[in-house]
């Protein structure tokens, strides 16, 4: 294993730097594809791409698995800050070369890697993906895109401009579901939507709590100022990795950022939506003792009711109207379902309300449905969207296809043009949220009030900028800890 680099010397260079200096090392790659250097035993890209994953532990693992599947992904480099973590994709990839920071990685080895996979917690996905754009590597992100609206706006214009091939992990967007719901509505079968409902059982880890107080010592596997990212500097706390760090905004965006991009991608396509026009939301509380109101606000709310305004699109007639529910939240069941007739899948769903009739479906889109139920028997729509080969796990092949295709010779189905709107929406509902959720001190100091909570904010999204709730712009473009940038 190469030995590495200490995280000081890491962390202090600036991003900017960073790309100007990876950026010569890549420059030869950059000018002459690789195919024309040649060289024995080497595989031209025209067969296979040559991938290098940074976070590469839990999702990591297997979006990593997902590309090698499709038989044309070599797996040639793993980074990651947690060598626990890590450890199955470095015994599925035993020749790969592993690296615990990804700028070492990238300065070392650009010019033999054409592709990278990121999987890491949200607040790094954006550096990451844009210094893997800059040195004009392909690149697949899980979703969110990212964390902040800035971020996801930046990563759009950036595909464009290093004209690289992107994917957001979002398989639904691959899936037979999603076409069907979108023939359904072309032929119009359910009319004109006005209404979209969506909604969530998750959160599943913790949320509307106070920050550890315990200090316990870290990990000797892990790099946790690396882990830190572009995060204030904490002390580390246990029960973050793997997953609960989802509930905390400094690195997750809630329950939205999980699924949201599962869950609002279908309407996104189906109605032609793009840029919200404002957005309100009411939270879940949670009371510490009796009449004493919790105020924990480094943490996403335990439940939440977010809803978004869409301008007319071409396939509408009038604007759109979306609401997100999660925490176990549901809307109304629909009429036309039957009283033990399953509400999406149980635990999530999305309805769209037509003035012709409704249809409902799963997660990722997936079992789409005409309601009454027996609609299902009378309607018949011939197919107008090519379906990916393997629906929604084909996603991560098709992105493997498109970046051996190179940029713009093939359709992709959440690129970084679709994928970054659909970012933004979700992140605009959660300005909401957190707006709903952020205590003003009262003039008497007696407690708090939420001003946000009572108010739709709204939304400039040229400027990306609310305009009647100033509180929350803060959280549109985060300050980066010193020695982290975005490189733009």
């Amino acid at each position: 294993m190469e030995k590495k680099s200490t995280t000081s010397e890491k962390s202090t260079a600036s991003r900017r730097d960073f790309v100007k200096a990876a950026g010569v090392t890549a420059a030869g790659f950059m000018i002459v594809p690789r195919h024309v250097l040649g060289g024995k035993g080497f595989t031209a890209p025209s067969d296979k791409l040559t991938v290098a994953g940074v976070g590469v532990g839990g999702k990591g693992t297997s979006d990593l698995a997902n590309f090698a599947k499709s038989g044309k992904a070599d797996i040639a480099y793993l980074c990651d800050v947690d060598d626990r973590r890590a450890a199955t994709s470095i015994a599925n990839y035993p020749k790969a070369k592993y690296y615990k920071d990804f700028r070492e990685m990238f300065e070392k080895e650009s010019k033999n890697f054409d592709a990278v996979s990121v999987s890491t917690p949200d607040h790094t996905h954006a550096v990451v993906a844009m210094a893997a754009m800059q040195l004009g590597k392909h690149v697949y992100v899980q979703k969110p895109m990212t964390h902040d609206i800035y971020e996801a706006r930046k990563l759009t214009e950036a595909a464009a401009k290093y004209k690289v091939v992107t994917q957001m992990g979002n398989q639904g967007s691959s899936g037979d579901g999603v076409r069907t719901l979108h023939e359904w509505y072309d032929a119009g079968i359910i009319g004109d939507v006005d209404t979209v409902y969506i909604w969530t059982n998750r959160p599943i880890w913790p949320q509307g709590i106070p920050w550890p107080s315990e200090k316990p010592p870290v990990p000797k596997e892990l790099d946790w100022d690396l882990w830190l990212g572009t995060a204030p500097k904490k002390d580390y706390v246990e029960n973050l990795i793997p997953g609960s760090w989802r509930g905390w905004w400094d690195y997750g965006t809630g329950a939205l950022g999980d699924l949201g991009c599962h869950l609002m991608e279908a309407p996104f396509r189906v109605l032609g939506l793009k840029y919200a026009t404002d957005m309100q939301a009411s939270v879940g509380s949670v009371f510490t003792a009796f009449g004493k109101r919790g105020v924990f606000p480094d943490s996403c709310p335990p439940s939440s009711h977010a809803t978004l305004t869409f301008p007319k699109t071409a396939k509408t007639k009038g604007p759109v109207t979306m609401h997100w529910m999660d925490g176990g939240i549901k809307p109304e069941r629909p009429e036309e379902l039957g009283p033990n007739e399953l509400f999406g899948d149980g635990n999530s769903g999305i309805l769209f309300v037509g003035s012709k009739g409704k249809m409902m479906a799963s997660e990722y889109a997936a079992n789409p449905r005409l309601l009454p139920l027996s609609k299902m028997q009378e309607v018949k729509v011939k197919q107008k969207f090519a379906r990916v080969p393997g629906s929604a796990e084909g996603h991560y092949a098709q992105w493997v296809e498109g970046c051996i295709a190179g940029y713009g010779k093939m359709e992709l189905s959440s690129p970084f043009e679709l994928a970054g709107p659909l970012t933004e929406a979700i992140l605009g509902a959660n300005l909401a949220i957190r707006g709903a959720d952020m205590p003003k001190a009262r003039e008497d100091g007696k407690g708090f009030t939420y001003p946000g909570s009572n108010m739709k904010m709204l939304w400039d999204a040229q400027n990306m900028k609310v305009t009647n709730f100033d509180e929350v712009n803060q959280f549109v473009r985060r300050n980066y800890r010193e020695g982290w940038s975005l490189g733009v």
